[in-house]
């Protein structure tokens, strides 16, 4: 079990800063969720955790102990990379059983720890086989049991599935769940840009731009309460539509005129003072829903994407408005070409100024 602490973590090369101020308390028996658009610096910060990046400043300390200096074979830590790395001429039993026999353990305790490891991966039937007679997601998994066999602290993995098929990701995604659940006290750090994986594995997603951390939170808070619009239309897929307005009633329910002129009411309190300022409203396009009355946006499905489940309608933009998109539930190719009026219910419109949510002013 470990908790572990980052206390205004830094990065820099030379003048370059990477991160700055990062301060993230992880608790032990956690799986925490690093997402952000390519840059912002995810993988940089799991390095520094695992020791294979130098920390420029700040602490990070694991069960109050303080590791910036600690070589990364003695934090107690693992890391699954996104390659399998394997050696292909050991069989999956050696292949697991590798650094322990580097860290000269007995050959009793190495059987019992890939055993051990075999069987919550489900690898025990392939153990004397090659790589090269695994699938990719079977490897994945492999390297996966050489983390196991050390019974480390934290596990750390680096975007792990990102080599693998879509089949094979749904499948692996699972596995990985099962295995927070077969470890239930061993804390673990994962990275992705994939946003089904954060969604679905995270204890905690911390949401990674401009080289800090824009939101802390369980995946089902960042989707329904985002604190800006960055985390509103990173969280989401297809991203959460901003239309630009003014609020012309405030209280309780806030309605906001919208600039391509149709109305939207918002259970987002406002209060007198906010009478005329200007916001963007967010909706996400599985809270729309056509209507035949006045709604939030009226404009002509340019394009239909048939999924089957759900149906994603594009509008043709109008001159200086944003492009919208809306995801509605069932088939809807007759609608292509065809005038739409949208509406949602104001419990799911979101209301931002100056970038941030109304609601955490």
């Amino acid at each position: 079990m470990a908790d572990l602490s980052l206390k205004d973590v830094a990065k820099a090369y030379g003048e370059v800063k990477i991160l700055s101020g990062i301060n993230l308390e992880i608790k032990s028996g956690e799986l925490i969720v690093f997402v952000g658009p390519s840059g912002c610096g995810k993988s940089t910060l799991l390095r520094m955790i695992a020791g294979l990046e130098r920390i420029s400043g700040g602490d990070l300390t694991i069960d109050g102990q303080r590791m910036n200096d600690v070589p990364p074979a003695l934090r107690g830590i693992a890391m699954v990379f996104q390659s399998y790395a394997l050696y292909p001429h050991m069989t999956v039993r050696d292949n697991m059983a590798f650094a322990l026999k580097i860290a000269k353990k007995s050959p009793q305790n190495i059987e019992k720890a890939v055993e051990n490891a075999a069987r919550i991966l489900q690898l025990t039937p392939y153990l004397d086989r090659l790589p090269k007679a695994l699938s990719g997601g079977q490897r994945q998994r492999v390297a996966i049991g050489r983390a196991i066999v050390r019974d480390p602290k934290v596990f750390l993995f680096d975007e792990p599935l990102s080599n693998l098929d879509a089949a094979l990701r749904v499948a692996t995604r699972i596995e990985i769940a099962q295995l927070k659940e077969a470890m239930p006290d061993r804390t673990m750090i994962y990275v992705t840009h994939d946003q089904v994986e954060a969604m679905t594995l995270a204890s905690r997603i911390v949401v990674l731009a401009g080289g800090g951390i824009a939101q802390v939170g369980t995946p089902l808070d960042l989707y329904d309460r985002p604190e800006t619009e960055f985390v509103a239309q990173f969280i989401g897929s297809p991203a959460m539509n901003l239309l630009p307005g003014t609020v012309v009633k405030t209280g309780a329910q806030t309605t906001v005129e919208l600039a391509g002129g149709g109305i939207a009411r918002s259970h987002v309190p406002t209060r007198p003072a906010d009478l005329g300022l200007a916001v963007n409203i967010g909706v996400r396009p599985e809270d729309f829903h056509p209507t035949d009355g006045a709604g939030i946006f009226s404009g002509t499905v340019a394009i239909v994407e048939a999924l089957g489940e759900v149906s994603l309608l594009y509008f043709t933009p109008e001159k200086g408005a944003p492009a919208m998109i809306a995801k509605l539930p069932g088939t809807h190719a007759d609608l292509r070409h065809r005038q739409v009026t949208l509406g949602a219910d104001p419990a799911k419109v979101h209301l931002f100024h100056a970038g941030r949510s109304l609601l955490y002013r």
